[in-house]
């Protein structure tokens, strides 16, 4: 294993919601939990919600994206990420179309002419011991799940879905009226996720225009989450509440998303922003040997 030379380090955000990208393209190198804790930690690090590390893709995408939560736990799939990162390959490769591999599998991508980026997010899965749940539900657009008394519970019914990682939707007439930051660490955690989940708050704002809140698995409240917005968007066309076209706003901004009918595939629309280039500080990796 090669761990010689910097390693490139990219600070970008989509819609708020930041990472810490690192090219790991020219060299091999593994992280521990530790380590991506310490890069993402807002004092002593980088700051930011998720780290990336683009690799060699062994599935002949343009890159492999490895996807870490800010608490060192990886995850398959990060929609606003992806933004990011097919914005990287476009600049480089001198085309708008490419391919990512992720855990989730390759996703195309495309750069449009006005600067955001569609990302093919692929096919929504609803089947309960494909999300995973604990417990079989026959419907997952409405499972038996509720926060407060049995008889007059403040959330309740919610819908559950996997893009590429577990959703859990809750529907409600305001999402400033719940204590997200509160209950989402409960919910996250409850046994019904063997996987644990994201947890949104989701309210109709128009006939294809809902309004998200979303505590993110590992990573907490966030500005804004890819994933979630898909989730929120099928699980709404499902329950015959919009169209299959619809702007998904989160409290970092808008998101298009359609749910295309012949292949079931999500095309998630939105922006991605560059912070600022420099190279990963090795002090961030030298702690850990030093501990």
């Amino acid at each position: 294993m090669s761990e010689t030379g910097s390693i490139p380090l990219r600070k970008m955000n989509g819609l708020g919601n930041d990472f810490a990208v690192l090219d790991l393209r020219a060299r091999t190198r593994a992280f521990t939990a530790g380590e991506i804790r310490r890069i993402a930690d807002r004092e002593r690090g980088v700051g930011c919600d998720q780290v990336i590390a683009l690799e060699a893709s062994p599935a002949g995408g343009d890159a492999f994206m490895r996807i870490w939560n800010h608490d060192g736990g990886e995850v398959e799939a990060c929609g606003n990420a992806m933004r990011c990162v097919a914005t990287i390959l476009a600049e480089e490769l001198k085309r708008p179309s490419l391919t990512i591999e992720t855990r989730a599998g390759l996703l195309g991508a495309v750069v449009n002419a006005d600067g955001t980026v569609t990302v093919d997010m692929g096919a929504p899965r609803f089947e309960w011991n494909e999300i995973p749940l604990s417990e079989e539900f026959a419907d997952t657009r409405y499972i038996e799940l509720q926060v407060g008394p049995v008889d007059d519970p403040v959330l309740h019914s919610p819908s559950a879905v996997n893009i590429g990682n577990p959703h859990c939707i809750f529907w409600v007439d305001d999402t400033e009226a719940h204590d997200l930051a509160r209950i989402g660490p409960l919910l996250e955690n409850h046994p019904l996720f063997p996987e644990r989940a994201n947890i949104s708050l989701a309210q109709l704002t128009g006939p294809d225009a809902i309004a998200v809140k979303v505590w993110e698995r590992g990573a907490g409240l966030t500005r804004a989450c890819g994933t979630a917005a898909c989730a929120v968007a099928v699980a709404a066309h499902r329950k015959r509440l919009t169209g299959r076209s619809v702007s998904v706003t989160l409290p970092g901004g808008p998101l298009l998303i359609e749910w295309r009918k012949g292949d079931s595939h999500i095309l998630m629309t939105g922006p991605s922003e560059l912070e600022y280039d420099g190279v990963l500080d090795p002090a961030l990796l030298e702690m850990e040997q030093a501990s």
